[in-house]
């Protein structure tokens, strides 16, 4: 019987800050780079080890991308109850794009979480 994947009280994730950086390199048909600031915060009484993510970023023309993978940045963070993760990663995008998602995790009791990533904004430089 597959695993239900349910929301743990107190678990949670902010997107501290998003910055368009012009140089990360970026292939021509997507120009724009964008590094986010992101911080797993463990407000539950439980130990969590983040597993998995899930990324969905799309973008003005229509086009979705869809990103999946184990851990965070190459780790899988154990979070304690009222420790946080913080770390950064980045996005290429073509055009005005917006992101969200999610993060699979079990508590140290073997019941698997999700919890999601907060939608944030990532504005191209010629739309502004």
């Amino acid at each position: 019987m597959p695993a239900t994947f349910g929301e743990l009280e107190g678990l949670s994730v902010t997107v501290d800050r998003v910055a368009f950086m012009p140089q990360v390199p970026a292939p021509p048909d997507k120009p724009f780079a964008f590094v986010y600031f992101i911080t797993i915060h463990n407000g539950s009484t439980e130990t969590v080890t983040i597993r998995g993510r899930k990324w969905v970023v799309s973008d003005l023309n229509g086009e979705t991308i869809v990103v999946e993978g184990d851990g965070v940045v190459g780790q899988t963070p154990k979070l304690e109850p009222g420790q946080t993760f913080s770390y950064n990663s980045h996005h290429v995008i073509a055009t005005d794009s917006v992101a969200e998602g999610a993060y699979i995790g079990i508590t140290e009791s073997g019941q698997p979480v999700v919890v999601r990533i907060p939608r944030f904004e990532m504005l191209s430089p010629e739309s502004e």
